[in-house]
């Protein structure tokens, strides 16, 4: 007797809206596709609350008018079987505000993840999810550790550059190297 192969069933981006559009899925429920599989988000509390809304204002206040657009935990459209909601967005700025389509990597500058819990698993799966889709630079906000974790260069295998950043650190995303962000302002 032959074993049947069982298989998971993967879904599309098409399947993922229709789900969210019937209400099998809820927007309260707080979830993503990613790779084809649909995943829960945790829940978010006062920390990864405030660590959103802190960087939200830092970087709408450090970029000017018209150089990019700050999204906060908004969909990027990867591809058919992939669309990560990151906590925050750096994109560039459309003057539909992305009404006509939801971002692509190519418009993504940087993304931001917050971390109040779930730090392993973004390095594990979303980091090098991000990478392969070639998003110039990702960062990675460890609030229990109180680092910034910031990545460039991407590859199929993963980012190249790897930089760990503590208190008393100053960062510059690559695409606006004027704007200069003390590593305590962003942890708070």
């Amino acid at each position: 007797m032959v074993a049947e192969q069982i298989q998971r069933k993967l879904f599309t981006t098409e399947e993922y809206h229709a789900m969210l559009q019937a209400g099998i899925l809820s927007p309260e429920e707080r979830v993503e596709l990613l790779e084809g599989e649909i995943w829960q988000m945790t829940p978010i509390k006062e920390r990864h609350f405030a660590g959103v809304t802190r960087l939200d204002y830092l970087f709408k206040g450090g970029l000017g008018a018209g150089s990019a657009t700050v999204a906060t935990q908004n969909p990027v459209h990867f591809d058919e079987r992939s669309e990560p909601q990151p906590d925050v967005l750096v994109l560039r700025f459309r003057k539909d505000f992305y009404a006509e389509r939801l971002p692509i990597p190519s418009d993504v500058f940087l993304l931001i993840e917050i971390s109040d819990t779930t730090a392993d698993y973004d390095r594990r799966v979303k980091v090098p999810l991000y990478s392969r889709y070639d998003i110039p630079e990702a960062w990675l906000v460890d609030l229990p550790r109180s680092v910034v974790e910031v990545y460039r260069t991407p590859s199929p295998q993963g980012y190249r550059e790897v930089l760990t950043l503590r208190r008393g650190d100053r960062i510059s995303p690559l695409a606006f190297p004027d704007l200069k962000l003390d590593v305590d302002a962003i942890l708070g």
